[in-house]
């Protein structure tokens, strides 16, 4: 509290009100939403474990946001965290992408499975009318990726 100086006016003193902007809860609410997105963002990635061969070929640039079928250790087929049978899965990516052909979709096989296993999902959705399908690998780590070959002779 601040001590006046000079004479005192009788009756009602005026408060000029304060024109600064407090931004200390701006910032604490800032802060506490930081920490929540930090710690939920992990547990937002797909939920099948599986175990991903290495490659050194150069990732797939994209726009678009992939779907995700997943094939796991014991060959159970998995769009994105949901489990399907092989003759489940064709009707339900065409309900997923609303009949759209051209989305995008990878296929993740664990390297432990039969690459038949791999080849009859590719093949049952190429033949649902998918057009896109990418498998997904890991990068070979301490290795960079190989650029793509030229083609011709320069």
């Amino acid at each position: 509290m601040g001590a006046a100086i000079g004479p005192r006016k009788a009756g009602r003193q005026r408060h000029r009100p304060v024109s600064d902007i407090n931004v200390t809860p701006m910032v604490d609410v800032m802060l506490v939403l930081l920490i929540i997105f930090m710690v939920t963002a992990p547990l937002l990635t797909a939920g099948v474990q599986v175990d991903l061969p290495k490659t050194e070929a150069a990732p797939i640039k994209g726009d678009d946001q992939p779907l995700s079928v997943s094939i796991d250790a014991q060959g159970d087929i998995w769009i994105q965290e949901t489990k399907v049978t092989l003759d489940e899965l064709g009707p339900k990516l065409q309900a997923i992408t609303a009949q759209k052909p051209d989305t995008r979709i990878f296929i993740r096989g664990d390297k432990g499975i039969d690459y038949g296993r791999v080849m009859e999902v590719m093949g049952y959705l190429g033949s649902a009318g998918f057009t896109k399908v990418a498998l997904v690998t890991e990068m070979k780590q301490g290795e960079p990726a190989a650029p793509p070959a030229k083609k011709g002779g320069r």
